[in-house]
């Protein structure tokens, strides 16, 4: 497995899900970690994961980080990964199927990566409360006072607005990376 480094804010994650075929499985990881090295070449790339399935004929997943859509966008029209994908394709079972991740979901390990890979509960609760008490309080006390103008309901509605945004945005990147190795101790570093 090869770890991403730095995720920051704006950054893209995408995840491939695909099976390979019976007796293919050797050959399929040496391909993914040969697009590996060409995609660390890649303008953008942060970069990328393979995850083995957890029992045989499972799905292989494959998460690439990149600086922006359009970093991402180059990558995926390169000719190195055009190469790549024809030769992956003689050795998976039909297309991969992709999914993207941003917001509130891309906070912690994706759904689809295998529950073995994902950070203990209680972790991620903690670094979620680490993000969201001094927010919160940062909120309420420098700016609630300045909206007790406006009704209970559109003021809960402004406050809330700009705390989610604040952890989504600013919070929840920068503290993810910073509790990498709480959150997954012995994972990807």
């Amino acid at each position: 497995m090869e770890s991403a480094t730095t995720i920051a804010p704006g950054a893209v994650t995408r995840i491939a899900r695909r099976r390979v075929k019976t007796g293919q499985e050797q050959t399929y990881e040496a391909l993914i970690h040969e697009m590996f090295g060409l995609m660390r070449a890649h303008k953008g790339c942060l970069g990328a994961e393979l995850f083995p399935p957890d029992e045989a004929g499972g799905f292989y997943q494959v998460v690439v980080h990149f600086a922006s859509e359009t970093a991402l966008a180059e990558w995926d029209a390169s000719p190195g990964r055009l190469a790549m994908t024809a030769r992956l394709r003689e050795v998976a079972e039909g297309e991969p199927d992709y999914r993207r991740l941003s917001g509130l979901e891309a906070w912690f390990s994706p759904s689809v990566v295998p529950a073995s890979m994902h950070p203990p509960r209680l972790r991620m609760a903690l670094v979620t409360w680490l993000g969201i008490f001094p927010t919160v309080s940062f909120f309420l006390w420098f700016v609630a006072p300045h909206l007790q103008v406006l009704p209970f309901l559109p003021r809960t509605a402004l406050l809330t607005g700009l705390i989610v945004a604040t952890m989504t945005w600013v919070v929840m990147p920068r503290l993810t990376r910073v509790t990498r190795r709480f959150l997954s101790p012995g994972g990807p570093r």
